[in-house]
């Protein structure tokens, strides 16, 4: 990609048109989609939490009291932002093996929802950031899932196949949600608005992701092994996206206002501002589990059920990141652990398995 200043927003949405082009999505497939900014409500005028609780919601950077405040904003927008784009760059190799029309279409719409997504927090950076909010959301376009540098790590994995595609929507995009529903509540009136409006657009793609899996399941032609191997791969990574354990940053996120509990507005108790990330990332394992029992009232009783892993398994940040704990949160020996690892995780004869499957056109259930 060229390497040209971006001085306003027309210059941004011309790189952001030669991004798509290098990742080599073609715009045909976009059919009328618009790309446009969109504003939601907010809960509220005023901060809801923190220290500037009760004042007026910042609507410039200009109006926030701290430059600790401002980059701290910054960082989350850019954050949230680089997951948009790199969902896209994960998925498009998808196209060319959508088991149905409908689920063709439905990717199309979850790839160009994405894509707005993106535009909307650079948007905010080209807008309200100067320079540094300019030269941010150029990098949104050059950083790469297929190089591995991408922010996150759920957003660096493979999405191979279609099995991949539904597990990821209905648990990576289903942290979106939380985290989604998390800045709504921000102090930044601009920020809350545009993720408000974001979230409507997210519960699509979590509704791909779990009536995919539903018909995965029960059409009964994929092994329940081996969806529990998806499972493994990407809940483990789901967990990392709730951050740190006592993280310092969601403490002053939240003492700033910046970035709300998931609850916030039927929390009946004060924050304990130690342990925001922990209480999401709780409160997201209680609600995948639910979604995990579900999917198994459809299995026979003479098979597996699905199951969720244990907070503890196969961690990269926190304080779990690298112990060699089970899908079942048994510590492990080095040597037993990569053994383990080999066994629930997906690997070359699952997908060997797979695409076998997949050449058989009913391992889904049609949509109705």
């Amino acid at each position: 990609m060229t390497k040209a200043k971006i001085a306003t927003f027309d210059d941004w949405i011309d790189y952001f048109r030669e991004w798509r082009k290098d990742i080599g999505y073609d715009p045909a497939l976009l059919g009328d989609y618009k790309f446009e900014t969109k504003l939601g409500e907010l809960h509220t005028a005023e901060i809801e939490f923190g220290d500037f609780r009760g004042q007026p919601k910042w609507e410039r950077v200009e109006q926030i009291p701290h430059q600790s405040i401002r980059d701290a904003l910054l960082n989350l927008i850019v954050y949230q932002g680089d997951t948009e784009f790199a969902s896209v760059e994960q998925q498009k190799n998808l196209l060319d093996t959508t088991p149905t029309g409908y689920d063709r279409q439905s990717l199309i719409r979850v790839n160009s929802e994405e894509m707005r997504h993106g535009w909307q927090m650079c948007y905010l950076l080209v807008t309200y950031f100067g320079d540094s909010g300019k030269l941010e959301a150029q990098k949104l376009l050059e950083r790469r899932a297929s190089k591995g540098n991408r922010l996150l790590g759920s957003f660096n994995e493979p999405v191979n196949n279609w099995l991949d595609f539904f597990t990821y929507t209905q648990f990576v995009d289903r942290d979106g949600k939380f985290q989604l529903t998390m800045l709504s509540h921000s102090s930044f009136a601009p920020l809350a608005q545009s993720v408000a409006a974001m979230l409507k657009e997210e519960f699509f793609h979590m509704f791909t992701g779990n009536t995919g899996l539903t018909r995965i399941v029960r059409a009964g032609k994929i092994p329940i092994p081996i969806i529990q191997k998806y499972f493994n791969k990407w809940l483990a990574t789901a967990y990392d996206l709730f951050g740190t354990d006592h993280s310092s940053s969601a403490h002053w996120a939240y003492v700033w206002g910046l970035k709300g509990r998931y609850d916030e507005h039927e929390a009946k108790e004060s924050a304990d501002k130690e342990k925001l990330n922990d209480l999401a990332r709780t409160h997201f394992f209680s609600e995948a589990r639910q979604l995990v029992d579900n999917l198994s009232k459809f299995i026979p009783n003479d098979q597996p059920k699905l199951v969720i892993p244990d907070l503890k398994f196969h961690r990269s940040i926190g304080e779990h990141a690298g112990r060699t704990y089970s899908v079942d949160g048994r510590l492990l020996s080095p040597d037993e652990y990569q053994k383990h690892l080999s066994a629930v995780l997906p690997g070359p004869e699952d997908e060997r398995i797979l695409n076998e499957i997949f050449k058989q056109k009913d391992w889904v259930l049609q949509m109705n």
